[in-house]
């Protein structure tokens, strides 16, 4: 099993962008991710940080491209994604 840490900006309301992950709660399972945190940056709401523990890292990358419009539309501004993967 591995962890995956990811950051990234947002372009909407944090509350708009939680509800939608948490949407998502069913199809995250379906691809092997348990989401363990979510939250916005003390010093800057529009930076986010999730913390998802999955089965298959290419099973994670199928559902963000699956989920890409979806993902946009929550203000999930792509071209600022940071992560990093650990193992245990």
């Amino acid at each position: 099993m591995k962890t995956q840490v990811m950051t990234f900006k947002i372009n909407k309301p944090y509350e708009h962008w939680e509800k939608n992950f948490d949407s998502h709660k069913e199809a995250q399972a379906s691809a092997g991710m348990t989401p363990l945190y979510r939250g916005r940056s003390e010093d800057d709401p529009q930076k986010v940080c999730i913390v998802v523990r999955i089965i298959d890292e290419d099973k994670a990358a199928n559902f963000m491209e699956e989920h890409k419009e979806d993902i946009l539309e929550s203000g999930h501004m792509l071209e600022t994604t940071e992560q990093s993967v650990y193992l245990g």
